[in-house]
């Protein structure tokens, strides 16, 4: 059938109808949804989940995809999320909460203090109201930043301030109907701007799928753990989730523990999932919305999935936009290679750069190796002024894997080397 975007990018103007649709106005939404006899609304970002789109669209009898407000604070309120989890016994960092920047600030400097190294802007902040603090001044500063200067607007007039965990980082998204969750392939993002994970946080620089650090151990406690409870919880508030759950995951030495939800697919977590899903997403999508999650499966492509992102130079600070973009046509012929727009911009065929983060490139392949390989020669196949991405995407994977692999020969030599004996 037909395929509408709103409102859309030049990628998405290429498998569907781009139509200039302000997702804020609900009332022209479902205008839009009941002209075309929509079947299927799914809503992708977060900020019209937040503003309740999905109950608006619910209402008027409209199948959709997507969180309600009350659910969707769960993204919204980074202070409502981990009383959420407080409340449900759903494993996560200590915290403290504070309206006050002078309050925060002389407790980031106390001895207390020294174990909360982490600052969340409460509210939406696109990806970049997180800092993690080598120091009680680098917290200081990142409290101004977010408290005084409101870099993140009304986003940052309540904060948390959460103690510092260590473990690798896993992102698992999962589709729900609110009593029923269908995870996908556990991913692994990389959120620094730099490569070896330094430099600022960003909306996200690259991603793999699927992680050897979401093994069977692990993912029988986060189901035991974080699902379960995540769904006792849904039902105790009483609310419509019908869509599409995010859990933030660091694997600590004391078991998986939450970071953070989304309501939604992450970026660029999303760009590494879909392409490893065999089934008929539409189908999925829509037993979601209608409630009906229970007797559907995912059926998975065999292998691995990379995407490198190409970001303007500058992100996540400011940066230039406008700029040409050659080589996309190119890139998507090196096989099995995938190019996503976010930031772009088409006018008479050419593209052009609008956004921080402008383009993902996704690799494909039957290990992490040529997946990861198949990226970057689509990575270097493009080309816009100023292009900043990571080198290291899956770096940490490959570099633990064979690390792995090189013990276990040398153990399966040493165990002929004595047979022999």
């Amino acid at each position: 059938g037909d395929l509408f975007c709103a409102p859309g990018n030049a990628g998405m103007a290429q498998v569907g109808t781009v139509v200039p649709l302000d997702v804020t106005d609900h009332a022209a939404v479902i205008r839009f949804v009941e002209e075309k006899k929509i079947l299927l609304t799914v809503i992708g970002p977060e900020a019209p989940l937040v503003d309740g789109l999905s109950d608006a669209l619910r209402a008027g009898h409209h199948l959709v995809l997507g969180a309600s407000k009350a659910a969707a604070v769960l993204e919204g309120s980074k202070i409502q999320a981990k009383t959420f989890m407080t409340k449900y016994g759903i494993p996560t960092a200590d915290f403290k909460v504070f309206s006050d920047a002078k309050e925060a600030k002389a407790f980031a400097r106390s001895p207390e203090g020294a174990a909360f190294r982490v600052m969340k802007a409460d509210g939406l902040a696109a990806g970049k109201g997180v800092v993690v603090a080598e120091t009680a001044e680098g917290l200081v500063e990142a409290i101004d930043d977010a408290m005084v200067t409101k870099r993140f607007g009304a986003a940052g007039n309540s904060i948390l301030l959460e103690e510092t965990l260590t473990g690798p980082e896993v992102s698992l998204m999962a589709l729900t109907d609110g009593r029923t969750v269908l995870p996908f392939p556990a991913s692994q993002d990389h959120k620094r701007v730099f490569d070896n994970d330094e430099g600022p946080n960003t909306g996200g620089m690259g991603a793999y799928a699927p992680t050897a650090f979401y093994d069977d151990a692990t993912r029988m406690q986060v189901e035991r753990d974080v699902i379960q409870n995540f769904v006792r919880g849904v039902q105790a508030e009483g609310w419509d989730f019908r869509g599409i759950i995010y859990f933030g995951l660091m694997l600590t030495k004391k078991g998986p523990k939450v970071l953070e939800f989304n309501v939604r697919l992450g970026d660029p977590e999303a760009e590494v999932i879909l392409p490893l899903i065999e089934s008929d997403v539409f189908q999925v999508f829509k037993a979601v919305a209608e409630g009906n999650l229970r007797d559907m499966s995912l059926q998975l492509k065999p292998g691995f999935a990379c995407t490198v992102v190409m970001a303007s130079g500058g992100y996540p600070g400011p940066f230039e936009t406008g700029l040409p973009i050659t080589g996309l046509d190119e890139a998507a012929k090196t096989g099995r290679v995938f190019v996503f727009h976010a930031g772009t911009k088409e006018k008479d065929g050419a593209f052009s750069t609008s956004g921080g983060r402008v383009l993902s490139v996704t690799g494909l392949g039957k290990t992490l190796d040529a997946a990861v390989v198949r990226a970057y020669q689509g990575v270097k196949r493009i080309s816009f002024s100023k292009a900043h991405f990571r080198n290291d995407i899956a770096g940490k994977a490959l570099k633990n894997r064979r690390i792995t692999q090189r013990i276990a020969r040398m153990k399966n030599r040493r165990v002929a080397t004595l047979g022999k004996a």
